[in-house]
């Protein structure tokens, strides 16, 4: 018997929408496929072993200044050479709360990806929340069902796709 897979879900969240972002989708993941093990893990907390024994990967970020968030940044920073080369192929998937649009977000991440040589197996999943005053970006983010379903739609296929060994 194989050891089951395990999804690395590595996330930053400044007022708590990317943070229920990324908890819509474990529990979709976790429902879909029992045997598949989540770590769920935020960005100042994740290491270059955790991305090494990983199967597959969530990046979950806010958008912040039209990037990603220093910390998911930092993570990579961190990571990057020491996974260089040892996990190309590996399935990866993308969450953004975004206050405008999420696009350049986005973008930092597949380059990044595109650099581990990982395989993209959706298009990002951005959830605008248009918060634009100082006041609406610090406020606490409070994400619509809609958007978590979404979240949780993706996790589900993430898992069924690695425990049908599609990637």
């Amino acid at each position: 018997m194989t050891a089951p897979s395990t999804l690395l879900i590595v996330y930053h969240s400044h007022t708590g929408g990317t943070l229920q972002m990324v908890h819509a989708l474990q529990q979709g993941a976790q429902q879909a496929a029992e045997a598949l093990q989540v770590r769920l893990l935020h960005a100042s907390d994740a290491h270059t072993e955790d991305v090494l024994q990983a199967d597959a990967y969530v990046f979950a970020t806010p958008e912040n200044l039209a990037a990603i968030s220093g910390l998911l940044k930092d993570f990579f920073d961190r990571t990057y050479y020491g996974a260089l080369d040892r996990i190309q192929g590996r399935p990866y998937a993308t969450l953004i709360c975004a206050g405008s649009d999420g696009s350049n977000a986005a973008r930092q991440i597949a380059r990044i990806a595109t650099g581990w040589r990982l395989q993209a197996v959706a298009e990002p999943l951005i959830v605008c929340t248009h918060a634009q005053t100082p006041e609406a970006i610090a406020a606490a983010k409070q994400i619509a069902e809609a958007d978590l379903q979404a979240c949780r739609d993706l996790g589900a296929s993430l898992a069924a796709g690695l425990e049908m060994g599609i990637f």
